[in-house]
């Protein structure tokens, strides 16, 4: 077997930019042409009887199959002794498997991998994963179950979108939230308040939702992806209480956006942050002027330019809560029947509840957590807790008994 060594350019996000240019209005292709610039690794092309794939010095990479008609598709978890890291765009896209396996060494699936997989139902995320690229999953017509490992997973613009999964999701929630991330809310509608545990909002996450009036990110997420709110057209509040960053194209064509609120740890702008808004804002900046300069942004934005800008430097960054509030010996319910602590009552409080009451060794609650379980009142936990919490949700009951 013949084995070509090559470099690899190293950039998914460019990847990814290059692919949606024809979709873009003029004003955003230009930004293509910066992202051409990244660093190379060595590999060598190699093969087996199942796939292609490109092997650096401490990982691999699956670019494809040999062939798209099967029924199980395998990942290996390592070739020649070098582990499977990553899945690489478009690798498996129209497979006609029903069956995937991933190993847990893979670390990412890039965009567009496993769109449009036909009879595909059920997905269960290796351990490791961390990043999955946009349309990863998009148009897998059957794929109902999608199990995530017990951590934060970084997904992009329309990662399931046409999914059962992501539909079942969003009747639940349209703030669709998977271990302290967003996922998707381009069903929300009015003002929008993400939950304080949040450390994560996906890239496009409310691209094109013209229902969405306002939102309020919270502290803990310091990364404001690419495209958040590209043509939100009745958007017209934003608050990014922890914002170091605001990416490319998050405030694009969001032509009623008048108020915005960001973080005084804010450290840059991508210069097309507000491409083809028109929008005149008053930016509310938390810290001083000299801070606001310091800020690395477009010089020429027509959009800063028309804002009035306030500086607040008395404003207060919001206390996130301890992870350990055991050394608090105070603690209040903070809501009744929130056991995962985000601001809401829902089947995963239940589901949460549960497995704790069974001792599940994998579930992980705090003490706050724990006393918002207690809902009927009694000391301590028990299968009482979950049942009254699931009424809760069916309307069923409008109390939590004793406690109420």
């Amino acid at each position: 077997m013949m084995k070509t060594t090559r470099k690899r350019m190293r950039m998914p996000a460019a990847l990814a930019a290059l692919a949606l240019t024809a979709a873009m209005p003029l004003s955003v292709q230009s930004v293509i042409a910066p992202l051409t610039a990244y660093a190379e690794e060595s590999y060598t092309e190699g093969s087996n009887d199942q796939f292609y794939y490109q092997k650096y010095a401490d990982h691999v990479v699956i670019t494809s199959g040999k062939t798209m008609e099967m029924d199980t598709l395998e990942i290996p978890e390592s070739i020649d002794g070098v582990p499977v890291t990553e899945i690489g765009i478009y690798a498996f896209e129209l497979c006609t498997m029903k069956t995937l396996i991933l190993p847990d060494s893979i670390k990412v699936i890039e965009s567009y991998t496993f769109e449009d997989c036909p009879n595909l139902t059920s997905v269960k995320l290796p351990a490791n994963i961390e990043y999955i690229g946009f349309h990863a999953f998009e148009d897998c017509e059957k794929l109902a179950t999608v199990e995530f490992p017990d951590h934060l997973v970084k997904t992009a613009n329309f990662t399931f979108d046409n999914t059962p999964w992501l539909e079942e999701q969003r009747k639940k929630d349209p703030l669709v939230i998977i271990n302290d991330a967003v996922i998707d809310g381009r069903t929300c509608e009015g003002d929008v308040k993400i939950p304080s545990n949040v450390k994560y909002v996906a890239a496009g996450a409310f691209q094109r939702n013209d229902k969405i009036t306002s939102c309020v990110i919270p502290e803990g997420v310091t990364e404001i992806a690419s495209e958040i709110f590209w043509y939100c057209a009745n958007l017209t509040s934003v608050e990014l209480k922890g914002s170091e960053t605001i990416a490319f194209g998050t405030f694009g064509a969001c032509n009623r956006l008048t108020d915005l609120k960001v973080s005084g740890k804010l450290k840059s702008i991508d210069y097309y942050s507000f491409t083809d808004n028109t929008a005149t804002a008053t930016i509310t900046f938390r810290g001083s002027q000299s801070a606001w300069n310091a800020v690395e942004k477009p010089a020429e934005d027509q959009f800063l330019q028309r804002a009035q800008m306030v500086f607040d430097e008395n404003y207060q960054e919001e206390e996130l809560p301890e992870d350990n509030p055991g050394e608090n010996p105070k603690l209040e319910p903070t809501l009744l029947g929130d056991v995962n602590e985000d601001e809401r009552v829902t089947v995963s409080d239940a589901i949460l509840l549960a497995r704790i009451i069974a001792e599940d060794k994998g579930a992980k609650v705090t003490d706050q957590g724990k006393l918002n379980g207690d809902v009927d009142g009694v000391s301590g936990l028990s299968p009482d807790d979950t049942t009254m919490i699931l009424k809760y949700i069916a309307g069923l009951t409008h109390s939590w008994g004793v406690a109420e």
